[in-house]
C-alpha cells in the first residue's frame, strides 16, 4: 500500500484493504476516511468492512462517499468537518486518491 502526504496532517491512497489497516496505524494514522462510495466496483470492500477493521485497531473512521468527477460543496463542508473532528494525522482513500486530494485543496481554498 503506496499513500501521498498532502501535509504534516493528511495522506491519501487508492482503495486500500481490511488487511492494510495495520500498516495504517503503524504509519501513525490516528484516523481514516472513506471518499470511495461502495459498489463503485466489483470486488472492492466495502466502506463498512473497511471501517470494522479501522475500529478495532483503534482509530476513528468516517465515511464520506464522493462520487467520481462529481464533488459538491456538501461533501466539501463533511470532509472539512471531519477534519476538524477527527485526531490526526489523518488517512484517506478513494479509487485514486485524487478525489481525497481535491477534496482537500477545495477545504484550503474556502479557507482563504
Amino acid at each position: 500500500m503506496e499513500y501521498r502526504e498532502i501535509s504534516e496532517d493528511y495522506s491519501v491512497s487508492g482503495q486500500i484493504q481490511p488487511e492494510d489497516v495495520a500498516a495504517i496505524k503503524e504509519a501513525g494514522f490516528k484516523s481514516v476516511i472513506c471518499n470511495r462510495p461502495d459498489d463503485e466496483q466489483p470486488g472492492q470492500p466495502s466502506a463498512k468492512s473497511i471501517g470494522s477493521a479501522v475500529e478495532a485497531a483503534g482509530l476513528a473512521f468516517r465515511y464520506i462517499p464522493v462520487i467520481s468527477g462529481q464533488i459538491t460543496a456538501e461533501n466539501v463542508e463533511d470532509q472539512a468537518e471531519a477534519l476538524d473532528a477527527l485526531e490526526g494525522p489523518v488517512f484517506a482513500y478513494c479509487r485514486s486518491g485524487a478525489r481525497c486530494t481535491n477534496l482537500y485543496g477545495l477545504i484550503q481554498q474556502s479557507k482563504s
